[in-house]
Formats: C-alpha cells, sequence, structure tokens
C-alpha cells in the first residue's frame, strides 16, 4: 500500500502542472520568438542592400554597419533578446530553449512573402515537425531549479562536467574559426552555424546566471556584489558578439529558410546539452520524462532532415534551369537554394 502510494504521489508531482515561474517563462519566450523571427528577415533585407553598395558580410565586409535597415532588425531583434533572456531568469532552458521554433515558422513566412525565398512543401512540414517536437519538450520540462544566489550558480558552472563541456566548446570553436571557416564556410552553412550554436550554448548559460542574479537583486537580495555577476556579464557580452558576426555572414551567404531552422535545432540542442549538464535538469525527473523528450528531439531532428532535403531538391531544380537558360538574364527562383540567388548570379 505504501509502495502504491508513494508511486501516486511521484505521478502527481510529475505531471502537476507549470510553476508560475515557468508561466512566466513561457510568456516571455514566446514574445520573444515573434520579434526575432521578424528580425531575421529586417536584418537580411539591410545585409543584402548594404551589400549592393559595399562589401558583403559573407565575404569579411562590416558595410551593414552602416545601413539603417539592418540596424532596425538588430534592435527588433535585441527587443526579443531581452524577452528571452528575461525568460530564462524564470524558467528553465530545457522549456525556454526549444520555443524558438516559433521564430522559424515567422521567419520562414516573411522570407517566403518578403525576401522571395520560396519555401518547399516538404520545407513545411519540417517547420511543422519542428514545433511538434519542441511543444513536446516543453510539455514535459522540469521546473525551475531553486536559487538563492549567483555564488550557486558560480559552483554549478565550475564543477568538473561543466568545465569539461566548456574547454572542448571553445576548443572546437577556435579550430572551426581558425581551419575551416576560411576554407569552407562560403560553401558549407555548417560551419558558420556551429560556432553559432556552439558559442550559444555557453552564452545561454551565463544569461541564465546573470538573469537569476538581477532577478534576485530587484527582489531585495543584491547580487551585483559578487564578482561572480560580472564575469557572467563579460562571457555574455563576448559569445553574444561572436554569435552575431558569425550568423551576419550565414544570413548573407544563405537563404534565411535554411539558416534559420537549422540555427534552430544546433543551438537548441547544444544548449540543452548543456543545461542538463550544469543545472542537472534531468535529475528532476523520472524516465518517462526523458524518454519523452528525447522523443521531442527526434521529432525536431527529423524535422530539420527534411528541410535540408528540400534545399537539395531545390539546388537540383536551380542547376537544371541555369543550364537550360544559361544564356538568359535572369530565371525564376524555386524552392530554397541553399546559396542566396544573388550570389548564384554572380558567379
Amino acid at each position: 500500500m505504501a509502495s502504491e502510494q508513494a508511486a501516486t504521489d511521484a505521478m502527481s508531482d510529475s505531471y502537476r502542472g507549470m510553476s508560475s515561474d515557468n508561466i512566466k517563462g513561457l510568456v516571455l519566450a514566446l514574445s520573444s520568438s515573434f520579434f526575432i523571427g521578424a528580425s531575421f528577415i529586417v536584418k537580411k533585407k539591410g545585409l543584402k542592400k548594404a551589400g549592393a553598395s559595399g562589401v558583403r558580410a559573407g565575404v569579411g565586409g562590416y558595410s551593414y554597419l552602416y545601413e539603417p535597415l539592418w540596424w532596425t532588425g538588430m534592435i527588433t531583434m535585441i527587443v526579443g533578446e531581452i524577452a528571452n533572456f528575461a525568460a530564462y531568469a524564470f524558467a528553465p532552458a530545457i522549456l525556454v530553449t526549444p520555443l524558438g521554433a516559433l521564430s522559424i515558422i515567422i521567419s520562414a513566412v516573411l522570407a517566403h512573402v518578403i525576401l522571395r525565398e520560396r519555401l518547399h512543401i516538404f520545407g513545411i512540414l519540417g517547420c511543422a515537425l519542428c514545433v511538434v517536437g519542441s511543444t513536446t519538450i516543453v510539455l514535459h520540462a522540469p521546473q525551475e531549479r531553486e536559487i538563492e544566489s549567483v555564488k550557486e550558480v558560480w559552483d554549478l558552472a565550475t564543477e568538473p562536467a561543466f568545465v569539461f563541456y566548456a574547454a572542448l566548446v571553445i576548443a572546437i570553436v577556435v579550430v572551426l574559426i581558425w581551419h575551416y571557416v576560411p576554407q569552407y564556410g562560403q560553401t558549407h552553412i555548417w560551419f558558420y552555424i556551429g560556432v553559432c550554436s556552439l558559442v550559444g550554448s555557453l552564452s545561454v548559460m551565463s544569461v541564465k546566471a546573470l538573469g537569476i542574479a538581477l532577478k534576485l537583486t530587484l527582489s531585495g537580495t543584491n547580487q551585483l556584489t559578487y564578482p561572480q555577476t560580472w564575469v557572467f556579464a563579460m562571457i555574455v557580452l563576448s559569445c553574444v558578439l561572436t554569435q552575431m558576426n558569425y550568423l551576419n555572414k550565414a544570413l548573407d551567404t544563405f537563404n534565411t529558410a535554411v539558416v534559420s531552422p537549422i540555427y534552430y535545432v544546433m543551438f537548441t540542442s547544444l544548449t540543452i546539452v548543456a543545461s542538463v549538464i550544469m543545472f542537472k535538469d534531468w535529475d528532476r525527473q523520472n524516465l518517462t520524462q526523458i524518454v519523452t523528450e528525447m522523443c521531442g528531439f527526434v521529432t525536431i531532428l527529423s524535422g530539420t532532415f527534411l528541410l535540408h532535403k528540400t534545399k537539395d531538391m531545390a539546388d537540383g531544380c536551380t542547376a537544371a534551369r541555369l543550364a537550360k537558360h544559361d544564356n538568359e538574364d535572369s530565371f525564376v527562383e524555386e524552392g530554397i537554394p541553399l546559396k542566396r540567388q544573388d550570389s548564384l548570379r554572380a558567379t
């Protein structure tokens, strides 16, 4: 009888619903996705406009810094990131990060309407799978860990497991930046996005630490006197600048409808891995919840596979049209080519 009662209590704990903090984090994350999804398109328009009169970001140019449209997109993204920042202060990364799937849908639809980057039917299905997988993860996300000081977060960040993960990420990023990006960045999307995603997983952990520090400070427990708070702030700044640089390169070189979902899946996967290692999210969950979350990951990866295959199908269509109309001045864009169409015309 006692064992049955314990099992019942455990089940009721597992499915007791979302806490008030988790709900706050959910609302903030949803609003963040709207702003960030729109910012991709505005920034892309700014990058294309700046590239028409200067050196493109994809080949090392920074003329976009003088383009007001790019700054409009940047401000929109900052608003979204502020909402995202606040969301991490209230909810675990496993809940907040997957909701970035909504920004994929927004950016893909706007790219189709505004940038004329047409989305294949399988690309739409891929986006839907990403959302379904993300929803599955959100519904089974753990409750937020109770933390009373930024020093507790620092202790978690300096445990051997997370130190090893951080060192591994930094080593991979250095190799990518110094060896692979110069050689393959213009032809393989994975290298630009890989740098963004790896660095992003560290930035989210620092953002969460900084958000917790600010939340505690505003509630009356000053955390700004601790040096750890400022260390986390410096990590956030350096990581965000690196992400911005390589995300700009990816957006300027490849189509938004391809960049957004691939960046989402890689960034989400690595962030959740980092969160599981640092905050030990899965220690507060049972096996059923963990397996369900893994199924959500598989669903997201399936969506990414469809999006990538759509790109391959579109590339084949584009190549065939170029061969058929080699002497014509323009051609009709179909599907989601991996590279920008104006880049293909220039080659």
